[in-house]
């Protein structure tokens, strides 16, 4: 297949609007293979403007007279407005959108066509070797699985048995080990009607079942979903801006993650316990506990590089299936019911961490922005399909970027770093209660709010670190922690 062959119209006369507090953008518009672009002209600045099409969840558009309007929702959840001179011109140019915004095939995305200056292909690809992560968390036993495939007749795995018996023996004399089930115990009960179901108790002595139920797939989406939706209705007032905020119940969802990712913490932390944690599938509410479990007790993890690794190994390594999960964003009409914004909740919680501990975190919320932006449409390969068998396959490794390698360059470090960050050896145990959690407003109120006072701040204490870097010559290297809020 041939790009151009679903490119209707080369180029029109288009205006774009991109949010209230940034003015409108005239000239040329262009459509390529993977991008749209708008080219004010040379007297113009910027000189142009540009859009992955695979940031385009939604597309609607209108005509009137003789001139349209396209209006792109995005995966990043900008909403953008193009006026077009021409009705033929606006639609020939919706239909092309339509039709390269929603490419299928892996190979003929971006990320294998993006050659940028400065990068070679297959650096950073292998920085973070999880053999490394073993050898120095040895006896820090944090497990994830899948449930066991026991069937209606109540199956035994003695591979299994084997394997937690082994894991108690080589722990601390006298350790427990507890089984956290992101399912609840109806749930679980269900599963064996399909093959799945729980350990049973007799086989695995020593271990102790804790189910702590995290909401997955449709009601994760829907909840995303609604909560995009209230944060872009301008016209409401505070109180039913309160109430649809607590309905979508994405906060919910966020306390009760940080919730069990403690209850797995304090488990290894206090009790020198064992523990396992699992759900259905093993790539999602897994990946979500023992990731944040991670960032809770180890300081490395909370470096920029540690993190990275995290990422790595316990979310692209581990198969959480992004391809599938991240097809759409939140404005898609298109619900299919493998969609889930687990990695965003994961983003989420990781925010709530750096809110309350603003100096344990080496990096920003500009790293978990451009974590959350990549996921869903990136020119990088990092975050292309949904294990490593297909990324072997479709040889992104050999064939693409690594966004790690994108993300190491000196101009980004600015964005992505905490500026106020103090390595604290200490775990870090944050609060889960209603009134500590905010939302996160640097996500989801990006594209219709002004930046906040705090925001500016931010800025100028990188302005003073940067200065004060450049008088003494060294970054200040004293060891602090922070009390619990």
């Amino acid at each position: 297949m041939e790009f151009a062959e679903l490119i209707r119209t080369g180029q029109a006369q288009a205006e774009l609007l991109r949010g209230p507090e940034e003015p409108p953008l005239r000239g040329t518009l262009c459509i390529t293979g993977h991008h749209l672009l708008l080219s004010p002209g040379p007297q113009a600045t910027p000189d142009l403007w540009l859009l992955l099409l695979r940031n385009v969840d939604s597309i609607e558009k209108r005509v009137a007279g003789d001139s349209g309007t396209i209006t792109l929702r995005c995966k990043d959840l900008r909403v953008l407005q193009l006026d077009i001179e021409g009705v033929e011109a606006t639609l020939d140019i919706a239909r092309s959108i339509e039709a390269l915004s929603s490419l299928e095939s892996v190979i003929t995305s971006f990320p294998f066509f993006y050659r940028p200056k400065g990068l070679r292909l297959g650096d950073a690809w292998h920085f973070h070797p999880p053999e490394c992560h073993y050898k120095r968390v040895a006896r820090e036993v944090l497990l994830r699985a899948g449930q066991p495939l026991t069937g209606p007749q109540k199956r035994r795995c003695s591979e299994d048995e084997e394997l937690l018996r082994a894991v108690l023996a080589g722990a601390r004399p006298g350790a427990r080990g507890f089984i956290v089930d992101t399912r609840s115990p109806q749930a679980a009960k269900q599963a064996r009607m399909t093959g799945g179901g729980t350990e049973a108790k007799a086989a695995y002595p020593g271990w102790k079942r804790l189910h702590r139920p995290l909401e997955r797939g449709r009601p994760l989406q829907e909840s995303f979903v609604h909560l995009v939706e209230a944060c872009g209705d301008l016209e409401q007032s505070m109180d039913r801006w309160l109430n649809r905020l607590e309905s979508c119940r994405w906060l919910s969802h966020v306390k009760e993650t940080l919730s069990t990712a403690c209850l797995a913490a304090q488990s290894m932390e206090q009790e020198g316990a064992c523990v396992l944690v699992h759900g259905a599938d093993g790539t999602d509410s897994t990946l979500l506990i023992t990731s944040l479990a991670q960032l809770i007790l180890d300081p490395l993890s909370r470096t920029m590089a540690g993190f990275q690794e995290l990422i790595e190994r316990e979310w692209i390594q581990a198969g959480h299936p992004f391809q599938l999960r991240c097809a759409h964003s939140a404005f898609s009409h298109a619900r299919p019911k493998h969609e889930a914004p687990t990695f965003l909740l994961f983003l989420d919680c990781v925010w709530q961490l750096g809110r309350q501990f603003p100096l344990s975190l080496e990096f920003g919320e500009g790293m978990l922005l451009a974590l959350f932006d990549h996921a869903y449409a990136s020119p990088f390969g990092t975050f292309l399909c949904n294990n490593e068998k297909e990324r072997c396959l479709c040889e992104v490794r050999t064939r693409t970027h690594s966004l790690w390698s994108g993300l190491s360059q000196p101009k980004e470090q600015r964005k992505l770093r905490n500026p106020l960050y103090v390595p604290n050896p200490l775990a870090i145990w944050p609060s889960a209660e209603p009134q500590s959690l905010r939302l996160w407003q640097g996500l989801f109120l990006r594209g219709t709010r002004p930046p906040e006072p705090s925001e500016v701040a931010w800025e100028k204490v990188w302005q003073i670190v940067t200065d004060q870097e450049k008088t003494e010559g060294s970054q200040p290297t004293d060891s602090a922690s922070e009390p619990r809020p």
